[in-house]
């Protein structure tokens, strides 16, 4: 999605990305900071759009407005012994969130 977004930035004109992350595990993986570097550095030798990250300091829900919203769900949602199956998620949150299932849109 990064290098979608970031092209699609350059080809506007575009030359930084700022994100905004939290410490979740995605974000602070080794493959996604792999990626950030290689990025970068080919941004910086050909042009392009470069991403910048500002890390939320971590234990810092007050800065992050969604978390408290967030966290409730996830408690209600999730089951720490198993993975759930995309279906099975897609359908609980609906429920919790008391929303329509709707269909992927199509790419």
């Amino acid at each position: 999605m990064l290098e979608w977004l970031t092209a699609r930035l350059a080809a506007e004109g575009k030359t930084a990305l700022l994100m905004v992350w939290d410490n979740a595990s995605w974000h602070v993986s080794q493959a996604v900071r792999a990626w950030l570097k290689a990025h970068n550095r080919r941004v910086k030798r050909d042009g392009g759009c470069r991403v910048v990250v500002c890390p939320l300091p971590s234990k810092s829900p007050w800065l992050n407005r969604l978390e408290p919203k967030w966290v409730h769900g996830k408690r209600a949602i999730a089951e720490p012994d198993r993975k759930l199956h995309v279906d099975e998620l897609k359908h609980r949150i609906c429920a919790y969130d008391d929303c329509e299932l709707l269909e992927p849109i199509a790419q």
